[in-house]
């Protein structure tokens, strides 16, 4: 069990990357942190979620509709684990998880060039 003095830790370290991420507030990402995120959401996420975010019927969540304001959300969905989706936090580091932002905010046929034919 992780104790409220490490969630803490945590939450500051999300604060301190975010301050030197523009791009987590602008939504502008580079194409290496898209591709990055790209390969984290391959090998971690695409069993519930689907290849390229092609949700399959059953998956609770369409990371193609995920609201792209709501950052905060999405990184303590991924860290925290929410319903059915398990907590990444001792798998993930922050860099991590704002590398699969970037790819879920930038979709599939992002500058990175994944998911085209």
């Amino acid at each position: 069990m992780i104790r409220h003095s490490e969630h803490a830790v945590r939450g500051i370290s999300y604060a301190i990357l975010l301050s030197t991420c523009p791009g987590a507030f602008a939504q502008d990402f580079d194409a290496k942190l898209i591709a990055k995120g790209a390969e984290i959401y391959e090998t971690r996420c695409q069993t519930c979620h689907g290849p390229r975010m092609t949700k399959p019927e059953w998956a609770p969540v369409d990371l193609r509709k995920f609201p792209r304001a709501d950052h905060n959300r999405f990184v303590d969905t991924v860290t925290y684990g929410v319903r059915n989706m398990p907590p990444w936090d001792d798998v993930l580091k922050p860099a991590d998880i704002e590398a699969l932002w970037a790819y879920v905010v930038a979709g599939e046929n992002s500058q990175a060039g994944f998911g085209k034919p």
